[in-house]
């Protein structure tokens, strides 16, 4: 099979399952990147220039469009736009290829290129049946389904949103969303030395129970209604403290909101990958509040691998999956301020539970890998092919 990938640029979630697909005998793999990202084009809304540090383009054959958008960029539609990949697909002759959502322009591209051409299309992309669409949106989204021959969902909310289009069973292969597991347990370790040392890093109480909020400070991650929590359980006696690992245009609010109701929250600013173990080191539990925006919440499966629990909102794309009230954390209501106070009170008053649910989270989410994703991508591949064939 000879196979490519589109997607916007080297993502540190994807590279991993790129390099699972390179490496399976029998596959000629290609990732198709729209571009490859200045500093300051990566560090679009986490509020720092950056570049990730940690290898993303060894280890898998790749190829970098020519992007002629006027205005290049991550984070809108136009920001991807590669016609040329009509002529590239039709030169290579790939057997079928897998887009990464709908996201850019170059998505919309990539899937009607191979239409013409004949080429089978999967795509994997994250939405989910969590967010209400109007009904024009439904719409537009059945018109463009029909252009895949098979579909890769991430999760339980991501397969309801192919189903409620009509997609029958047959054609869903999962491939979920992960992490490399293996690699964020390596550099979180919870020995108490090295939780010790983390903890004074980043200017914290050694002893009191952690939270953990990893993300840009953005409207759809909801630092601010965090920080609202956060008043109200310390205020009828909550003890425990917040680490918030990330920048973006809500940091100053933020910071305001600290200090004007003097909060045990310490702000470390943007962790980049070889430092953000340290983050989980530090923390007996995570906290992602966002809106339905968030489709996925990988910080959850970081959290997870690291041998932590999340208290997450029940907009957060992976909390049907991941999130056992029993097991694993705990799911509020989003924007029920109160409700996630309680739960952090008394998450914080049982520290042997944090500790137990660490340990499930942790078994849990090696059903969670890059090879899995992998995986389920060459099963839809495989499916593609022959359907195509049989037509």
């Amino acid at each position: 099979m000879k196979l490519a990938f589109l997607t916007t640029h080297p993502i540190q979630y994807q590279v991993p399952v790129f390099r699972h697909l390179a490496a399976t005998a029998g596959v000629e793999f290609q990732t198709l990147f729209c571009t490859i990202p200045t500093a300051k084009q990566q560090g679009a809304e986490f509020g720092v220039d950056f570049e990730w540090d940690i290898p993303l383009l060894d280890g898998y054959q790749y190829h970098v469009l020519n992007n002629v958008s006027k205005t290049p960029g991550l984070m809108h539609f136009t920001g991807c736009d590669t016609p040329g990949v009509y002529d590239y697909l039709k030169e290579h002759r790939f057997n079928a290829v897998a887009i990464n959502g709908w996201v850019v322009k170059s998505c919309v591209q990539t899937a009607r290129a191979c239409k013409r051409l004949g080429i089978p299309c999967i795509v994997r992309g994250e939405a989910n049946n969590l967010r209400k669409r109007a009904w024009w949106k439904r719409l537009i989204h059945r018109r463009f389904m029909k252009l895949f021959d098979a579909y890769c969902p991430i999760g339980k909310s991501s397969e309801a949103f192919y189903r409620e289009l009509g997609i029958g069973s047959e054609r869903l292969f999962l491939a979920p969303y992960c992490i490399e597991n293996d690699r964020i347990a390596a550099i979180s370790p919870r020995d108490l030395d090295s939780i010790v040392n983390a903890r004074d890093r980043f200017g914290l109480d050694r002893d009191a129970v952690c939270f953990l909020f990893c993300g840009k400070l953005i409207a759809k991650k909801q630092p601010l209604g965090l920080l609202r929590a956060v008043k109200e359980a310390i205020s009828v006696g909550g003890k425990f403290q917040v680490l918030v690992v990330g920048d973006g245009e809500l940091r100053s609010e933020c910071e305001h909101y600290v200090d004007s109701h003097r909060l045990p929250v310490k702000f470390a600013g943007f962790l980049n990958q070889s430092e953000i173990g340290q983050a989980y080191s530090a923390s007996d539990a995570m906290v992602l509040p966002s809106d339905n925006g968030e489709t996925w919440g990988l910080v959850v499966n970081e959290a997870f691998a690291a041998g932590i629990p999340a208290l997450v909102s029940d907009q957060v794309g992976c909390h049907v999956d991941l999130i056992d009230p029993d097991r694993t954390g705990w799911v509020h209501p989003f924007g029920d301020w109160d409700r996630l106070a309680v739960q952090m009170t008394q998450a914080s008053a049982d520290r042997d539970r944090l500790t137990t649910f660490g340990e499930n989270a942790r078994r849990l989410i090696q059903s969670y890998r890059p090879i899995d994703a992998a995986e389920g991508i060459l099963r839809a591949a495989n499916f593609a092919i022959l359907s195509k064939t049989k037509k």
